[in-house]
This record gives C-alpha cells, structure tokens and sequence, in this order.
C-alpha cells in the first residue's frame, strides 16, 4: 500500500488543450499531512506511517486525544490515517507530505461520502416504473408494490428494494485521471466528476490496479519539435523539352 492524501471538494471547472478540445475536471485543494508516528517491523511487526489532517481546535478534543497529540509534540489534526509502507527511513516526525507525493502518477482512486437525498420513494431511489396512473389504482401511483409472500416463508428478505435512506454513503471511484497539479496552491485537477457536495473531504490514493490506456494529453497534445534542422533539398526543374515551331504561313 503506497501514500494517500486528503482534500476538499472545491467544486468543477474546464480545462484547455493546444489541441482545441476541453475536458470538465473537478478541482480538490490538497490538506497537507503531518507525520505523526511511525511503525517498524522491529518494534510494531510492520513498517507503516501515521499521518495527521486538517487542523482542530484544541477545545474541540477529547481527554484521551489531548494527551496523544501532547505525547507527540504535534498540533491536533482532525483526521488521522495510517498507511503501509516498504521503507520508513525517508519519513521523520514532524515531516510534511503534499502533493509531491503524485509527482509521476498519472491515475488515482478517489473515495468521498455522496450527497445525502434524505428519505426517498423506490422511483427515485432505485428508478422504478410505479404502479398505473389511470383508474384502479388508488393513492398508490408511486408505490413499489408487493414487498413479501404469505405464511411460507411468511418474511420480507434482506435485501429488498425499498424505500429508505439515499445517499450520505462513501462510493470510491477508480482510476481517475489527473489532468494538472498546482503545488504551489496544493490544488489538484482530476478529469470528470467525484461524488458529493462543494467543502466535502475527498480521500486520494494511487490507483491500486494497473492502467495501460493512454492519457488525454497523450491523445490529444500537439507534439512540439524543437531545435528541429530542416535540411534544404534541391529539387532539379526538368529539362524543357525544345518544341519545334512550325513558320505560320505568310497572309497574302
């Protein structure tokens, strides 16, 4: 398991090739991660990182969490994730990690918590058709239906399609592409869109499966050659065939 990091939504916007086209992109500020911990295979078992996000307020904690941070020497982070790495000699304490960390990275998984629709009907929830709409049917137009059988087996099963809460669940999507990256301003652009709403925390990873497609700037970037010598060809003009002229006779 390599490195993640953790942002916020800022929302989406388009991006310009040289080529002409553009490509919607969602825009995710990048929370730098403080390395809070660090485990060893000698002393833990296995070597991982403990990595500490967005700041909190210190009123904000718990007993136990104060005296944590405190035991650290770290200001209090808000989320607190661990991950597993092969070596743990580059890391140190205190360290800050950021977007250098997608330096060569060209795909991503992205997890984020949907936008919550509250409590909702089987039509909009799982896009059922609804009972009749003309006569026959009373008050029932939206409802989904028989739920179960009789005495055998005489139960709803687990499972079943019905109304109840939508969205507000975490939904990972896979292989992202990132089509631009601003250290500077830790902003990271990431084609197409991510699930939930403006301000939500956005959890990024390397993209665990291998991807062998081709990038959008490797399809659509005009390659530029530079310092290119174009070699002056000589083109010989052909021979000009003589053509013999015949005398026009002389008019009387």
């Amino acid at each position: 398991m390599s490195l993640g990091l953790i942002g916020k939504k800022i929302g989406m916007t388009r991006e310009f090739f040289d080529s002409g086209i553009s490509i919607p992109v969602t825009v995710v500020k990048i929370e730098k991660g403080r390395v809070i911990d660090i485990y060893t295979k000698e002393k833990n078992g296995y070597s991982a990182i403990k990595l500490g996000f967005m700041k909190i307020k210190n009123s904000k904690l718990t007993n136990q969490m104060k005296g944590f941070f405190a035991k650290k020497n770290t200001e209090p982070k808000r989320i607190i994730k661990e991950y597993r790495v092969e070596k743990t000699d580059e890391f140190k304490t205190g360290n800050e990690i950021g977007l250098e960390v997608f330096k060569n990275v060209k795909f991503v998984d992205v997890k984020s918590k949907t936008i919550g629709k509250g409590f909702a009907g089987v039509m909009k929830r799982y896009n059922f058709s609804g009972l009749r709409a003309t006569h026959g049917v009373s008050v029932s137009h939206r409802s989904h239906g028989s739920t179960g059988q009789r005495q055998d087996p005489g139960k709803v099963f687990k499972g079943k399609k019905m109304a109840g809460h939508m969205g507000a669940k975490y939904r990972t999507l896979l292989n992202l592409e990132i089509i631009k990256s601003d250290i500077d301003n830790n902003l990271i652009y990431l084609k197409g869109s991510i699930p939930g709403s403006k301000n939500s925390t956005v959890y990024i990873r390397k993209s665990t499966k291998i991807v062998n497609r081709k990038t959008t700037l490797e399809k659509y970037s005009k390659p530029i050659n530079q310092d290119v010598k174009k070699e002056k060809t000589t083109t010989k003009k052909p021979e000009e065939k003589k053509s013999e002229t015949k005398e026009k006779p002389k008019k009387k």
